[in-house]
């Protein structure tokens, strides 16, 4: 089994899409850095390879993916089988990395498509889907409403990962100011340690010619 990351930067970006070229049972992960209490939710997509129509289909029957999910500090938060298609939730307990790891569970055994897959992933962070909370509130409130309210949880997603920047802002200088700090004390520390070589050499070289009588 191979592993690849691969690191995207989705600060300050509510949503990311994309796809990637992945063989068969070849493990491929994303690094997202999330602020803590928020929902990410990814969608995925598998297609495969047909040799005969050199493009990639829909992918074969029996062709699922694994979705695992772990934090910073390798806690499993999510981990599940899905098949060729599926949409996944989690939410961060705490801030930092997050690693979105996905696996196929294809196998040569299979005649159609090869090993050579196309996987389509889509991230949101910290969105619910505006279109399916209408859907089920239409005879509740209006639509007008509800469009507010997901404008406004946008925004405060937005702040929060201000908020969190803003924090590891603060941590990146305290830790550049500890350094700068130490890197000062050790050269202070040099500098002792050579005048304090130096004046033993002189003493030293000073008795000696005094013990010949060259002085």
């Amino acid at each position: 089994m191979h592993t690849l990351i691969l690191l995207f930067c989705f600060n300050f970006s509510l949503s990311a899409s994309f796809y990637f070229h992945s063989e068969e049972r070849e493990e491929k992960c994303i690094i997202q850095d999330v602020p803590s209490e928020t929902l990410i939710t990814g969608t995925f997509k598998i297609q495969q390879w047909d040799i005969d129509r050199h493009d990639f289909l829909e992918a074969a029957p029996g062709l699922g993916m694994f979705v695992t999910i772990t934090s910073y500090n390798e806690e499993v938060l999510f981990s599940k089988l899905f098949d060729s298609q599926g949409t996944f939730y989690f939410t961060s307990h705490s801030p930092g990395e997050h690693i979105i790891c996905l696996e196929s569970n294809s196998t040569r055994l299979m005649s159609f498509g090869g090993s050579r897959l196309r996987i389509h992933l889509d991230i949101r962070v910290g969105e619910h889907d505006l279109d399916v909370t209408i859907a089920q509130a239409k005879d509740k409130v209006n639509e007008v409403t509800f469009k507010l309210e997901h404008l406004i949880e946008q925004i405060e997603q937005i702040l929060k990962e201000q908020n969190y920047q803003r924090d590891r802002e603060e941590n990146f200088r305290m830790t550049s100011e500890d350094t700068n700090s130490n890197v000062l004390w050790w050269a202070l520390a040099q500098t002792l340690i050579f005048i304090s070589v130096g004046i033993f050499q002189i003493k030293y070289l000073k008795d000696f010619f005094i013990a010949k009588k060259l002085v």
